[in-house]
């Protein structure tokens, strides 16, 4: 079955770095054409060298790649008069655009939502920003550890108390998770459209998205309870919820919320059938009262065994559970490698490298992975497309308009 949900799309995407594009890799995974436009000098995410998979790769630019996966790119001058008409003739065959750039700049490009919403009824002007278009920081710039973690309070929430300095959260966290909300955001707009015949604008914010990410705690301050940051250590609330230290010095997390349900059955397997009917343990509400004793038995017997030995002991349980897992063992992962969470992009020259695949199937299975275009590597196809000759994209390059 064709798992391409938006082919016959187009997409028109004006923006750089990684939460907005993100979104338009998404979309093109599921077969959206998707035209990325990059000023002459280029996304400045080209250059960004990180973790040894950016700029500062020996290889492929993995950062790049996977937030411009399956798209083309077209380099555009937009300062100038020209420059903005192609924009506008890549627009007038658009579904969707696509953008994070701040309302100031937009409205000084003629770009704006009330613009082109007005010009291109039916056209989805999606756009993500750091801190939403309404309030004093609406024009504020914003990347994801200042509007998604730092304000957004994730850090706050994830930073032990003992610690001087909150901790740094991991390479582009709410870019990623932003663009998931941006993508559905996209999605339901396209579908009103087929039920209306009109666009509309599709907002996401990266302060919205922590606030969504981390409802529990914004629950819990909306009833007057102050968010509190809990240990990770095994029985903090409940014995059975947490993580226990293995003999070799891993962790293995239990999660056994109904832990009336899976007690019995967790001391047949380590032995300990004594602890059944311990009054001490033999209900949620008694090891509650015993918690901490109930933890240092649990403990000592973690203590026992490796961290392999656990995993094979635990295999066969029917309960909650899992291996506190490093990110380069999630590679070889059954489950990962089962499910495809890793897809090979193939070159033209026959060489391929790894990405994600996303967390979204179709059909059971995962999107056809592409590359991600050179910057501007388009350019002259898609003029062509639009109708121009060999000599007038010329004439364009020679008034600097295009590289």
């Amino acid at each position: 079955m064709d798992s391409e949900a938006f082919t016959g799309v187009r997409v028109v995407e004006l923006a750089q770095w990684v939460f907005v594009p993100v979104a338009g890799a998404l979309l093109a995974d599921w077969g959206a054409e998707v035209i990325r436009v990059e000023r002459p000098t280029g996304d400045p995410y080209r250059q960004l060298a990180t973790q040894r998979i950016g700029a500062d790769s020996d290889g492929v630019n993995l950062s790049v790649a996977l937030a411009n996966r399956g798209k083309r790119s077209v380099s555009i001058d937009l300062g100038t008069a020209r420059g903005r008409e192609l924009l506008h003739e890549l627009l007038a065959g658009a579904d969707v655009f696509l953008t994070n750039f701040r309302p100031g700049a937009l409205e000084r490009l003629g770009l704006d939502a009330e613009r082109l919403t007005s010009r291109y009824p039916r056209l989805v002007y999606a756009r993500g920003h750091g801190f939403g278009v309404r309030g004093p920081g609406a024009d504020k710039p914003g990347y994801d550890s200042s509007a998604f973690w730092a304000q957004g309070g994730v850090a706050h929430v994830l930073t032990p108390p003992e610690r001087d300095y909150p901790i740094s959260q991991r390479g582009a966290m709410g870019d990623r998770n932003g663009a998931l909300a941006l993508g559905f955001g996209i999605s339901a707009a396209l579908l009103r459209r087929e039920r209306t015949g009109s666009g509309g604008i599709v907002d996401v914010s990266l302060l919205a998205s922590a606030m969504w990410m981390l409802s529990s705690d914004v629950l819990a301050a909306l009833s007057g309870t102050r968010p509190r940051a809990v240990s990770g250590r095994g029985g903090s609330v409940n014995p059975l919820v947490g993580s226990y230290r293995t003999k070799d010095g891993r962790h293995i997390q239990l999660v056994f919320l109904e832990s009336d349900r899976y007690w019995a059955d967790f001391c047949r397997l380590i032995g300990r059938t004594e602890l059944i009917e311990d009054p001490r343990f033999v209900d949620l509400a008694a090891r509650g009262t015993n918690l901490a004793e109930c933890v240092a038995e649990l403990e000592a017997e973690f203590d026992k065994r490796t961290f392999q030995e656990w995993k094979d002991l635990l295999a066969d349980l029917d309960a909650p559970w899992a291996p506190v897992q490093a990110v380069e063992e999630l590679l070889d992962d059954p489950q990962v490698r089962a499910n495809q969470y890793v897809g090979q992009v193939e070159l033209e020259d026959g060489r391929t490298y790894s990405l994600p695949t996303g967390p979204v199937q179709l059909d059971e299975h995962p999107p056809q992975l592409r590359r991600a275009p050179e910057h501007g590597e388009h350019t002259e196809q898609c003029l062509l497309d639009l109708g121009y000759s060999w000599d007038q994209i010329i004439e364009l390059k020679d008034a600097g308009v295009i590289p």
